[in-house]
Parts: C-alpha cells; sequence; structure tokens
C-alpha cells in the first residue's frame, strides 16, 4: 500500500510505502520493514549491486578522507555481509582507471562466513584470537595500509550498556591495528556517541597525525553512531604504549 504525497505543486508525487501490520509481527519490526523499503540509500544498495545500505558510509568517509587509494592493502574486520569490501576492492584497484596503476588487496574477516566478494580475499576468522594477527599479515603478504571496521555489538535495548560494548569493540579493533598497520596507515571504525570513547580519542590523537570524527550522511539521523577516521599512523604497538604510559 502507497501513500502519495505532492511535493512540488507541478504534478510530481513522492511515493512512501506503508506497511500493515501482519499478525504475528511486532509493531518494532513493522516499523523497521517501512523503513528499510523507504529508505532512499537500501534501494540505491540494490540498484548499485551493494550488499547493504552501509556500503555509502565507507564511501562517503573516502571521498572525504581519500584513503583507499590504488595500491592499498586493506583489512575489513567483521565484513559481513561485504558491502565495505566491494568499495574497497573497487577503489585500491582502480578499475576502470588507468591499469598501469598499482593493485591492492582487500582482505575481509567475520566470525561467519559470506558469500565470496570479487577481488577480495575473505575468512572465517575472530580477530580477538592470538594467531590473528600473523595469520592476517601472511594473506596480506606484509601490513595493512587500512584497517577498518562496521562493527557494532548485538544490541541489549540499554543505552548505556551498548554503548559500553561498542566502545570495547573498537578498542579491541585498534588495538589489533596498532598490530598490523603499516607507518602512515589508516584506521577507520564506527563508534556510538555516549562520552565513555575519551580515552580511546586520547590514544588516537597520541598516535595518529590526524583524527576525525564524522557522520556521513549515509549515517540515519536518528542513529547515535558516528565514525572515527585516523590517518597517519605513528607506528608502534598498543602494548608498548600502554607500558610507557605506566612507567
Amino acid at each position: 500500500m502507497t501513500e502519495g504525497k505532492n511535493t512540488s505543486g507541478r504534478g510530481q508525487r513522492e511515493l512512501r510505502v506503508r506497511v500493515k501490520t501482519a499478525k504475528g509481527r511486532k509493531l518494532s519490526s513493522t516499523l523497521w520493514l517501512e523503513r528499510q523499503l523507504n529508505d532512499p540509500y537500501v534501494q540505491r544498495a540494490k540498484k548499485e549491486g551493494y550488499r547493504g545500505r552501509a556500503a555509502y558510509k565507507i564511501l562517503e568517509l573516502d571521498d572525504k578522507y581519500g584513503f583507499l587509494k590504488p595500491g592499498c592493502r586493506v583489512v575489513d574486520l567483521g565484513c559481513a555481509p561485504g558491502g565495505w569490501c566491494q568499495v574497497a576492492v573497487a577503489r585500491v584497484n582502480a578499475l576502470g582507471e588507468n591499469p598501469k596503476k598499482p593493485q591492492g588487496s582487500v582482505l575481509g574477516v567475520d566470525l561467519q562466513e559470506i558469500d565470496p566478494i570479487p577481488g577480495a580475499q575473505i575468512h572465517v576468522l575472530d580477530f580477538l584470537s592470538d594467531e590473528a594477527d600473523a595469520l592476517v599479515k601472511g594473506w596480506l603478504g606484509g601490513k595493512a595500509d587500512v584497517v577498518m571496521s562496521d562493527m557494532a555489538a548485538a544490541a541489549s535495548g540499554h543505552k548505556g550498556t551498548d554503548h559500553l560494548r561498542i566502545i570495547a569493540l573498537v578498542e579491541a579493533a585498534l588495538a589489533f591495528a596498532f598490530d598490523v598497520l603499516e607507518e602512515g596507515g589508516t584506521f577507520v571504525a564506527k563508534v556510538l556517541a555516549g562520552g565513555a570513547e575519551n580515552e580511546m580519542q586520547t590514544l588516537l590523537k597520541k598516535n595518529f597525525r590526524k583524527v576525525a570524527n564524522v557522520k556521513p550522511p549515509a549515517s540515519r539521523s536518528d542513529s547515535s553512531e558516528k565514525f572515527v577516521v585516523a590517518q597517519g599512523f605513528r607506528g608502534g604497538s598498543l602494548a608498548a604504549e600502554v607500558e610507557g604510559g605506566e612507567a
């Protein structure tokens, strides 16, 4: 069922899909489905072949900060369903551009299996495991130029708890990045606004030359998510940083 809305006075109509509540479906599920059906980024992703609307978040971040360069080696943590990998493959390999430009590599890791992505290596891996750093560097053939993460912990329904969970996840991703990033590299991750990330921000600013906190247009306005883009990694490990801070 659709509802027409006259937006210009010249006969143009904007159609909005209205979803009826079905037996056995919660109101929250109905509202989520209605939002998905009316989300322009969801519709665009289907037309352009991306696996989800989140692909546009990394597209917009890279358009602004330019970290996915031809020849880069990229690690995507928690890569399911694969939209960020799709974007990275196209950009680090400069598809359709000068074939003489260096070709990059994209490595996606996740706890679950996902469908293959042309041009990317996909591995089932817990990046928190002891062997993860060595495995990733072996698969890449060296260190990474970009470590990125769109991971979010499972929602509990309690805003404060969810915030702390995602900050813990981002801190774990940052510790991983400290070990696998090349000097000069970039760390990109989703966080939730909420105030508990101050210590992480201090660590980022000390170890990267530029740190930006941004909410790309593709991020829903009613979401508390934002993204940190830390560029120009100064090198070193998180362990060394912690020991230095305690000395």
